[in-house]
């Protein structure tokens, strides 16, 4: 799944990977959490455009938002089956820009689980592009006409990458297949999701962070700095130990 993530690109980076016009200006993000703003992409009168929604997809059908569970995420096994989604997938897909985003890993019920840190692995420079997450998104009409417009970010199985932290990873979408997924009015719903698949093992990387990031108002680069290294129950419990003294033969003097 994907619960958080970061936006920490420029702007004028994310504007010229993604090909839209609008020129919006907006701080790099660290923590982006569920019902917050996030930036996306998608397709207007046949050209890319730039827009804020809110991260939790409303169907356009729902009659008390109070009352809908909070869909932050679309599995993408029944993207073109579930009510939720199925007139999303065929009529409003999107591309939500990211640098990467936060994983648990379960560690059993007697310690927290274990925050990691997923990106796109370095190129020989050093720097990698933003990434896009597949999404979708929908506008949901009030009883008094007020529009609200929101987004899910669409999942699938992990690779073999991710596999040992998470059963589950948002999708990513090559640049060569932006248009193929912008495109709407031309591209039918299922040639879009066959799309939906997991990302080459070689795309990312992941390591180990600070239990920092677990707190929504942390929002800072400190966040995806890499944890320090564990030390083993065995080898803390060794530096903590009291020496064990050893008594002197009752032949031989001490030295201490």
């Amino acid at each position: 799944m994907c619960g958080r993530y970061v936006i920490s690109s420029p702007p004028d980076a994310i504007r010229a990977w993604f090909g839209y016009a609008e020129r919006p200006n907006f701080p790099p993000r660290y923590n982006v959490a569920p019902t917050q703003p996030i930036p996306i992409v998608r397709l207007k009168d046949g050209k890319r455009c730039f827009a804020l929604m809110r991260w939790g997809l409303l169907p356009s059908w729902v009659k008390d938002p109070k009352t809908f569970p909070l869909l932050i995420n679309a599995r993408g096994e029944s993207v073109l089956d579930k009510p939720a989604f199925r007139h999303a997938i065929r009529r409003r897909r999107c591309l939500i820009p990211t640098d990467g985003f936060y994983e648990w890993q379960g560690r059993g019920t007697a310690a927290p689980k274990r925050p990691y840190f997923v990106r796109a692995r370095p190129g020989a420079d050093g720097t990698a592009p933003p990434l896009a997450f597949a999404g979708l998104w929908e506008t949901w009409t009030g009883p008094n006409g007020e529009e609200l417009d929101t987004a899910a970010i669409i999942t699938t199985a992990a690779n073999r990458t991710l596999a040992a932290i998470h059963d589950r990873m948002p999708v990513f979408l090559p640049k060569e297949a932006f248009e193929l997924w912008l495109d709407c009015g031309n591209v039918e719903a299922d040639v879009a999701a066959a799309l939906i698949r997991p990302a080459a093992d070689a795309l990312l990387e992941a390591y180990a962070i600070s239990t920092a990031v677990n707190r929504v108002a942390n929002d800072s680069p400190a966040l995806i700095a890499p944890a320090a290294p564990e030390r083993s129950a065995a080898a803390a419990s060794a530096k903590t130990a009291k020496p064990k003294q050893i008594k002197a033969p009752d032949d031989q003097s001490s030295l201490f």
